[in-house]
């Protein structure tokens, strides 16, 4: 994000009509205690959109606003800034012009430090642009296309020189090796560089499977002799500081890997299975910030409930989904608008995937007879106003986390259901009684994450006859006579950057069921149904996770076929 004076932005987003002055001072001081820019504070508050904020920061500095995905990239260019340094800069050189000057994208162009070291590495005056995250990531990506390319034949070098190599017998002297080390750290920089969330290592009888989740789904790499599987297993134990010599019983661990500029926080979890040691490897952003609602994906009527719901001071508010849902995401996008001075938050997690600022994190170990209902336990003790449990597991957990909401605490924390209804007599079943569930809850909400479209190479289309036939099908399965068919569909063509999916990133679907008082009388009474609270919800204005991702099918946001794939998960 550019660093403008305070001064300078204040005047930009006053102007603007965007905020008071006074409203500005209280945002500047949130940013200063929370270690965040300004302008982070303002868009994740969703008081302004981020492409009108880089309009308006556009015309007050007097640069032009580039749109890469509009304007193209010329590779030959792109190239001559190596990745490191365009990614060390936030730089990306994308248009080379006769007389020598070249035009440059840029998260600052005002920073004439790095307009001056552009202008020496490159032979040639700068004409510098600004540029947002989403634009500069545009041209990241096509590094990936020489890295993709030189990938393999590197791996098979390492191979090679791995399966010549004399080291055997000890596994400490075998992961020090210089191809396991150089196998592991190119597996590790491409994970990274294709924005993996997830790395496996699994060995099969016959030698070694590396698969990366992108996006939510599993991508099948590369393919390694069995031979050095024991190495590449020691040469992570030792990156994690678990124990090389154990191979019968699960181990978990985590370790720091650094690539260009960033950080990354690697948990590696690693179980014996039949033909060998498992290696799982979790990819997190070590100084990555919490997501506005909006950058989630939420449309306002849906940040309208839950901003109502987070706004009492006691109370739970339940975030449903299944694994990988993007409930943990969701939960610290709230924790970040709760956190302010006036308030203590205390959270018990497992595992920390984000360091928050001023928020108190206890992290679970079952070694050291820390669990979720211990640290809940322990929490009450220490004058908390917010508590977040990661997830409500069992019903000890849970009738803690009611209690809590009872004498005063908002209680945040994550439960495995297919819909938000659902929570209700999930609750129920761990033996939390009617009344307690309808006295404590606020709000509950599910959530799916789909594979957004990618823009740059979008396209609408006219589904075949058997298409519509089948999508009509799926959708009377899954939804409910309400939902309507999008009038327009659109769907990725494939490019280079998106790696030929027709995709790039993902948004999340949502729905909200507001525990309003007829929510609390169905919870209450002796003849509750489940398709009755369905009922109601509905009747009541609520908008299900299907007919949320019908809205950005219409939007170009997603296509019709991963809402229906991540709602039949």
């Amino acid at each position: 994000m550019i660093h403008l004076p305070e001064e300078k932005l204040e005047d930009i987003l006053v102007k603007a009509g965007v905020l008071t002055s006074e409203i500005f001072k209280t945002l500047e001081e949130e940013a200063k205690r929370k270690q965040q820019s300004v302008a982070e504070i303002v868009i994740s508050r969703g008081l302004i959109n981020k492409d009108y904020f880089f309009l308006l920061l556009s015309k007050a500095l007097g640069v032009e606003r580039v749109n890469l995905g509009a304007v193209g990239i010329d590779e030959r260019v792109l190239h001559l800034l190596p990745e490191d340094i365009a990614r060390q800069r936030n730089a990306i050189v994308f248009k080379g012009n006769e007389d020598g000057s070249f035009n440059v994208a840029m998260e600052d162009p005002t920073n004439l430090e790095t307009i001056d070291f552009l202008t020496l590495r490159l032979s040639g005056p700068i004409h510098p642009y600004l540029a947002t995250e989403d634009d500069l990531n545009r041209g990241f990506l096509l590094y990936q296309r020489e890295l993709t390319q030189n990938f393999k034949k590197i791996i098979e070098d390492n191979i090679r020189q791995s399966l010549r190599s004399k080291v055997r017998g000890n596994l400490e002297e075998a992961a020090a090796d210089l191809p396991i080390v150089a196998i592991v750290d190119n597996l590790l920089s491409y994970a990274i560089s294709s924005r993996a969330s997830d790395v496996h290592f699994e060995v099969l009888d016959d030698g070694v499977l590396v698969r990366f989740r992108i996006d939510g789904i599993l991508h099948e790499i590369v393919r390694m002799p069995k031979e050095i599987h024991p190495a590449i297993v020691a040469r992570v134990k030792i990156l994690s500081e678990l124990r090389v010599d154990e191979h019968t019983h699960p181990q978990d661990g985590r370790f720091r890997y650094k690539v260009g500029s960033d950080s990354i926080d690697v948990r590696v979890s690693i179980i014996p299975t039949f033909y060998g040691e498992k290696i799982e490897m979790r990819l997190l952003a070590a100084a990555q910030k919490p997501l506005s609602f909006s950058e989630l994906g939420m449309f306002e009527d849906t940040v309208k409930l839950i901003s109502e719901a987070i706004s009492k001071s006691y109370g739970m508010v339940i975030v449903c989904g299944p694994t990988g849902a993007g409930k943990t995401t969701t939960l610290y996008s709230v924790l970040n608008v709760l956190n302010k001075p006036s308030v203590n938050i205390v959270t018990v997690e497992d595992p920390i995937e984000y360091d928050m600022r001023y928020v108190n994190q206890m992290q679970v170990n079952t070694a050291a007879g820390i669990t979720f209902a211990g640290g809940l336990r322990s929490i009450l003790r220490q004058d908390p106003n917010i508590i977040m449990v990661g997830e409500i597991r069992d019903a000890e957990t849970a009738n803690i986390a009611v209690q809590s909401a009872l004498t005063g605490h908002l209680v945040l924390s994550s439960l495995h259901t297919n819909d938000s209804p659902t929570a209700v007599p999930r609750l129920m079943d761990m033996d939390i009684p009617p009344f307690l569930v309808s006295a404590v809850l606020n709000a509950i909400t599910s959530q799916r994450l789909t594979r957004k479209i990618h823009m740059d190479c979008i396209e609408s289309y006219i589904p075949s006859k058997d298409m519509l036939q089948s999508i009509e099908k799926q959708m009377n399965e899954l939804g409910d006579k309400s939902a309507q068919m999008p009038k327009t569909f659109y769907r990725g063509k494939g490019c280079d950057a998106c790696n030929h999916t027709g995709y790039l990133g993902r948004v999340g679907i949502f729905e909200v069921l507001s525990v309003t008082e007829e929510v609390r009388k169905l919870i209450i009474s002796p003849t509750f149904d489940l398709d009755i609270l369905r009922k109601k919800a509905r009747e009541g204005g609520m908008i299900t996770m299907f007919e949320d991702g019908l809205r950005k099918v219409e939007l170009g946001l997603t296509t019709i076929e991963e809402v229906i794939r991540v709602m039949r998960e």
